[in-house]
């Protein structure tokens, strides 16, 4: 019988999945180090040293129910851009973005601990430690919104996988729906409404609006007429109502829901590698390590 400490030891040892571990050291009669190397063997310990290489491509992908009741939209990063072409990474992220949809793990942390729908066998961090064997490069499951709702649930991916936006609808067609969702991968909202600006973000950028209009010479009281006056363009910019809509900028998305009775309840986008540092390709470096 091996026991959980035993394998929990080789996992933090190689950085292998959980039932790797244990098969290995099933295999060996919980020989420690044969069974380190029969992880080497099988590459499965590749996965461990990979783990500290910038991963800051790969895949955004949506997902939906036919019913539009349940959405995902799910960020799984890589090393580069050609591995998100790669078949075997995209089905991992499309069966991960499903398997959010019917668990409903409350993060990224829990949802790789969970047996994987699509192989019992297997935890969602097992099988993503097998990819990295197996493709080469480091991947990690980044982040994820799932929605459920009464209303509709409308998705719209961008660029193959660089921008995913969904869209949370109390009611509305799908038509609009699609409108709104390529509005926010244009124009990059950051709010549904100025409700839900928080009031030191909106009191700060009205301190910088003062200090404009008071470099340009404007008197204190006049100045202050004037950033109530050029808060509104900021609320423009910032608020997905409050934008003028791309298809139309005659009117403002506000208009566009009012005149289809359609209501936005929550949106979220995710781009691609947003915030993460992008790995610098270096020649010389890349031909010495393949010399090596």
């Amino acid at each position: 019988m091996i026991s959980a400490s035993l394998v929990k030891e080789l996992r933090e040892k190689t950085g292998a999945g959980m039932m790797d571990c244990k098969k290995v050291l099933t295999e060996t009669d919980g020989d420690m180090e044969k069974a380190a190397e029969l992880l080497r063997e099988r590459g499965i310990t590749k996965a461990a040293k990979k783990s500290d290489r910038i991963a800051a491509e790969g895949l955004v992908y949506c997902y939906v129910t036919d019913d539009k009741k349940v959405g995902v939209v799910l960020e799984v990063n890589a090393e580069t851009d050609f591995v998100a072409k790669n078949e075997e990474f995209r089905k991992f992220v499309i069966d991960t973005a499903k398997q959010i949809a019917v668990t409903n793990p409350a993060d990224v942390e829990s949802l790789l601990q969970e047996k994987s729908l699509s192989d019992s066998s297997k935890t969602i961090k097992d099988i993503l430690t097998d990819k990295i064997a197996t493709i080469g490069e480091n991947m990690s499951v980044r982040r994820f919104s799932r929605y459920e709702t009464e209303g509709l649930i409308e998705t719209y991916t961008h660029g193959d996988g660089k921008i995913g936006v969904m869209v949370d609808f109390a009611n509305g067609s799908s038509e609009v729906a699609k409108d709104v969702c390529m509005q926010i991968a244009a124009a990059k909202p950051e709010y549904l409404n100025e409700q839900e600006v928080p009031e030191q973000v909106v009191n700060h950028e009205m301190e910088i609006l003062k200090a404009q209009a008071i470099n340009e010479g404007k008197p204190a009281e006049i100045a202050e007429k004037m950033v109530k006056g050029r808060i509104g363009k900021f609320y423009g910019e910032i608020c997905l109502l409050d934008q003028d809509f791309v298809k139309n900028p005659d009117i403002k998305v506000k208009d566009l829901l009012s005149q289809n009775n359609a209501e936005i309840k929550r949106f979220v986008r995710i781009e691609k590698g947003e915030g993460l540092q992008k790995r610098e390709e270096n020649f010389a470096e890349e031909v010495a390590k393949q010399i090596k």
